[in-house]
């Protein structure tokens, strides 16, 4: 249970614990990390910490394939990390534009499991088309292309994670 005591002359804020229940309970249905509660000058806020991101493993899907790069197709028993790692040197020296990630996230190449991917090598692209999809904090954010073109290569594999900044298209 919780007081606040905001001046001393004032009584002390008793909270009950049919509010804190039910304060609980709309910040689990609504999914909120913090909620308060305000009753004249008199405030409390509960906060929690947001429910850890697990992620599920995954299965190969027929849209990875052809947008891995050709020099690694034939490592495809290297784990995820150092086949990222040993690409990065290859988006330094490819040339073209590079379609840098806005945010931390996880890259989607299709709008959803099972469906074609929105971009493959080879596609043409107009300013703004939709190239990937970054998921951050449970938002699916769209990257699009900065410019017309062509794609070049794809950087990263659908549900790999993807850094600030990081190069996933080149465009030609």
């Amino acid at each position: 249970m919780t007081k606040n005591n905001n001046n001393q002359s004032e009584s002390t804020f008793d909270v009950s614990e049919s509010l804190l229940d039910r304060l609980a309970d709309t910040m689990t249905k609504a999914d909120l990390t913090e909620i308060e509660f305000v009753d004249g000058e008199r405030a409390i806020r509960l906060t929690r910490a947001p429910a850890p991101v697990i992620a599920a493993t995954q299965a190969p899907t027929p849209v990875a394939a052809p947008t891995v790069p050709a020099a690694t197709a034939t490592t495809s028993a290297i784990p995820a990390a150092p086949a990222a790692a040993a690409q990065a040197p290859a988006a330094a020296e490819e040339s073209g534009t590079p379609v840098k990630s806005p945010m931390v996230g996880t890259a989607y190449l299709s709008p959803e499991p099972g469906k074609p991917a929105f971009v493959a090598v080879g596609d043409k692209v107009s300013k703004g088309q939709t190239l990937m999809i970054i998921e951050a904090m449970k938002v699916m954010n769209p990257l699009t292309s900065p410019a017309e073109g062509v794609v070049k290569s794809v950087l990263v594999g659908d549900g790999e994670p993807v850094e600030f900044d990081q190069a996933v298209v080149v465009l030609a």
